[in-house]
């Protein structure tokens, strides 16, 4: 079976991970601290916040921007959960505005309105499977509404808008470091922002409140979102890795691609300009998706579906009154094919042949 992900630790992660045991500091520490450095120096951002995983990342970026209790966050229902659970953890309430169905991204349109119908006080928008969102058109509303806006960049390390990393463009961001991620610290989480208020906020928040050397000093409720000196140890070395595994991805995305785009009843996914798409996740659409996936299986292609139920409908979310015909119905037909770095040549063309024969058979 082509796994659908194939996370890599070498020696180098090993050595990394040895030192910090061997120093006996491994929890939070200097390690941290340098992995921070290095993050934000790669985004090009001024601030890095590093956290205990991708949702407390989210958590922290939504409390250190004000988000609270009696606030509205407009968001996509269609993302990995975590994304609305940490607006409702922060204390405030998700709104749902459906997505473009080209990018899968916000749709602005739909955000606006949703912003204006519900006096939404901020956007938290995600770069599913590794695209960047309309940040230009989101930021002009984020501008005009006088709201403030937050990246979900959890599946999207190594991806641009108009040159600029994500993470970059709104008033904070929130990035994950799951092992299936495009890098990984085995469990982690980073947030950015070129606010040094809310990188302070953000620092106190993870650790109890604490503010300042005096570990005993306790300005505000916090918690203990902090990474260990461990994970650090981890995400330095694979931080070297991203940008050519990010090329590989790319690489092995526009072979699947040119195999794949003159199959009919198939959408191959779209790079609009100025964005670069990490391929975090390569998502094709089909009307027969579990026909397609039970096929491709029997192939040895594995496969994944991001996400089969919209956040609206799921059973967590039931006193919500949503509707997004567009999440919906993108819910029902996306699938995910292998696209990670460690794909050899023939496991690509195996994918393709697979899929192709596969669609033939089931007449997608």
């Amino acid at each position: 079976m082509i796994p659908l992900a194939d996370p890599v630790f070498g020696s180098a992660e090993v050595e990394a991970v040895t030192d910090v045991l061997e120093s006996g500091m491994v929890a939070d520490g200097p390690e941290v601290r340098a992995f921070e450095r290095a993050f934000a120096e790669h985004c090009g951002v001024t601030h890095a916040v590093a956290t205990s995983n991708g949702t407390t990342a989210l958590h922290t970026a939504l409390t250190a921007l004000g988000i609270g209790a009696g606030d509205r966050v407009v968001t996509t229902p269609l993302s990995f959960v975590a994304s609305a659970n940490a607006i409702r953890l922060a204390g405030a309430r998700p709104v749902f505005a459906d997505i473009d169905p080209d990018t899968y991204t916000l749709d602005p349109d739909a955000t606006r309105d949703a912003v204006r119908d519900t006096d939404a006080d901020a956007i938290l928008a995600v770069h599913l499977y590794g695209l960047p969102a309309d940040m230009a058109s989101l930021s002009d509303i984020a501008a005009t509404e006088d709201v403030v806006l937050i990246e979900d960049a959890a599946q999207a390390h190594g991806a641009t808008y108009n040159g600029e990393s994500v993470g970059t463009v709104g008033d904070a961001a929130a990035f994950s470091f799951y092992p299936t991620k495009n890098m990984t610290t085995g469990e982690g989480g980073m947030v950015l922002t070129e606010d040094e208020t809310v990188a302070d906020r953000a620092a106190s928040f993870i650790n109890h409140g604490r503010t300042g050397d005096d570990s005993y000093a306790h300005e505000r409720v916090g918690h203990n979102f902090r990474m260990t000196s461990l994970a650090a140890a981890i995400g330095r070395v694979q931080l070297d890795r991203l940008p050519k595994w990010v090329r590989n991805r790319r690489a092995n995305a526009d072979t699947l691609t040119d195999g794949l785009r003159t199959v009919d009843g198939i959408t191959t996914p779209r790079e609009p300009d100025g964005r670069t798409h990490a391929y975090h996740q390569y998502t094709i659409r089909t009307s027969k998706r579990d026909r397609l996936r039970a096929a491709l299986a029997e192939r040895g292609v594995d496969t994944g579906i991001y996400y089969p139920t919209p956040i609206h409908e799921l059973a967590a979310y039931q006193d919500f009154d949503s509707t997004a015909p567009v999440a919906e119905t993108a819910a029902e037909h996306v699938l995910s094919l292998p696209v990670h770095p460690n794909l050899t040549d023939a496991e690509l063309d195996r994918i393709v042949n697979a899929t192709r024969h596969a669609a033939a058979e089931i007449e997608v």
